[in-house]
């Protein structure tokens, strides 16, 4: 079976649909891995991701149309082919931060031993990308004030910054805009 996948030079942004979703929360690590062509870091899903998880996996169960921009792996392209992070929008146009019925609302996490090498840029633009070829040139990301690497990154990528809100997960956020 064929999973939709974005790809770079050194990334494969693996869509994880409704069943990976489902085989990451009951544990069927295997079937997960067979089924998107990757291998899942030891550690992970943790406490924190299966409660998202959880959470996009309900937004899937209200409307199925959903799935396809949520969740992807981030994967590195080479032989061993691990998931080094996730990236997503947090639903199809119309769900985010500013309430733009024609944008999408980017969020990333580059697990911790492969940060720092341009991944997060490089899966964010791939991402984009593929948006982009579903009609999508609107951009929206939330980051909080004190996540100086992701704040560098909407930077590099030309976002601006246009408010603030408080999210009940995570407390404060900058919102910015990709004009």
């Amino acid at each position: 079976m064929q999973v939709e996948t974005a790809s770079t030079e050194r990334l494969d942004l693996v869509w994880l649909s409704p069943a990976a979703l489902e085989g990451l929360l009951d544990g069927r690590r295997s079937d997960v891995e067979q089924l998107g062509g990757f291998a899942l870091p030891d550690d992970w899903p943790n406490e924190h991701d299966r409660r998202f998880l959880a959470y996009r996996q309900r937004q899937i169960s209200k409307d199925p149309g959903e799935a396809r921009w949520l969740v992807r792996a981030i994967v590195l392209r080479d032989e061993a082919r691990p998931m080094i992070g996730h990236i997503g929008f947090h639903g199809s146009p119309g769900r985010n931060s500013r309430s733009d019925p024609q944008a999408v609302e980017v969020g990333y996490t580059i697990f911790e031993p492969y940060r720092r090498r341009g991944y997060a840029t490089e899966a964010v633009r791939a991402l984009m990308g593929w948006a982009e070829g579903e009609g999508i040139d609107r951009f929206v990301a939330s980051i909080a004030p004190d996540n100086v690497p992701s704040l560098a990154l909407v930077g590099k990528l030309g976002f601006r910054e246009v408010g603030r809100h408080w999210d009940d997960e995570d407390g404060e956020e900058l919102e910015f805009e990709l004009p």
